[in-house]
């Protein structure tokens, strides 16, 4: 039986490939303890059948950051999702942290994030500069900090790319290809 997600189907006759995803959350106000949307993410990468390769805390400054993503990468995250930092105040920088390191960014994301935040969040979701993208072959998707964002991009956007059953395609399939020269 064929489950419908957003934009496609998922195949159950297919076997999920699991994703080594890493979460991070950029925030100068929180801990393990008040970290409500990187617990939030976790639950749902691991409820999705996907491996919780890695977890952590920065603080909203570029080159922990920067620091951060670049170890998970070197480390063998296959996917990593941040919450956190795009927002428009001075403190946010995630978007200026990631942004160069990435090899290809996926405009995509955005619009379609913003289609599904606009459903939740009306007009406000202009306050919002999600992005993602691929840096040497790891996909890393950069969600807003509140749970209803990390819900709105988890579940309407990223967990249909991540599983490896959900077509008519999937960014799983094309995790093999991503270093072709």
């Amino acid at each position: 039986m064929n489950a419908l997600t957003p934009g496609g189907k998922i195949d159950t006759a297919r076997t999920l490939k699991p994703v080594r995803v890493a979460v991070l959350t950029i925030s100068d106000t929180r801990d393990e303890e008040s970290d409500t949307s990187g617990n939030l993410l976790a639950s749902r990468v691991t409820d999705a059948g996907h491996q919780l390769f890695a977890r952590g805390i920065v603080k909203d400054d570029v080159e922990e950051i920067r620091a951060q993503v670049l170890k998970w990468v070197a480390d063998g995250a296959e996917a990593i999702v941040t919450t956190g930092g795009t927002g428009i105040t001075g403190r946010d920088v995630t978007p200026e942290a990631i942004r160069p390191l990435f090899d290809k960014e996926i405009d995509g994301f955005s619009v379609v994030f913003h289609l599904v935040s606009y459903q939740s969040v009306g007009l406000s979701t202009l306050q919002s500069r999600a992005l993602a993208g691929i840096v040497k072959g790891c996909f890393v998707f950069c969600l807003p900090g509140s749970n209803g964002a990390v819900k709105d991009g988890w579940d309407k956007v990223i967990s249909a790319q991540l599983d490896s059953r959900h077509g008519p395609c999937n960014m799983v399939e094309l995790m093999p290809r991503l270093m072709e020269s």
